[in-house]
């Protein structure tokens, strides 16, 4: 793999590696705010109030843990280029979560929008990154015709 690859590889994901720790190390501020902007769904309601129950803590500060720890794995699995494109695709997924959830701009009168849209936008360039880590994947493709003689 090329070393400009390898090098971006990792220094893109230092950003999660950052978060998820960040969320990691103030699971109360983060469980805040997601119990803010966050609704548990009625029809998932009882399963969390079971785990609520199991682990003594509420929804919210389990998914700010959930979160953390699932950014701190991912990025280090993309800097480790190991399942790269799986988590790739699973971060693909969460970032598209969290933009909609955490940056409603469309919810917000237009002069204070301007903050939450471009943190959306960031959040669209980060999607445009991991689909190149996914389309890339481990190692280069070789490359094939498209149409064979027949």
């Amino acid at each position: 793999m090329p070393a400009f690859i390898t090098f971006g590889r990792i220094i893109f994901s230092v950003l999660f590696i950052y978060s998820g720790l960040t969320k990691l190390f103030t699971i109360a501020a983060t469980a805040e705010v997601i119990s803010a902007k966050v609704v548990i769904p009625a029809l998932v309601d009882p399963y969390a109030s079971q785990l609520e129950a199991m682990t003594g803590m509420p929804a919210p500060q389990m998914l700010a843990v959930g979160v953390g720890a699932f950014e701190v794995i991912s990025g280090l699995m993309i800097a480790l280029n190991f399942g790269a494109r799986f988590f790739a695709i699973l971060l693909i997924i969460s970032v598209a979560v969290s933009t909609f959830y955490f940056h409603d701009f469309w919810n917000q009168p237009a002069p204070e929008n301007a903050r939450t849209i471009i943190d959306a936008l960031k959040n669209l360039s980060i999607i445009g990154a991991l689909f190149l880590i996914a389309g890339y994947g481990r190692t280069p493709r070789t490359i094939e015709p498209i149409y064979r003689d027949l």
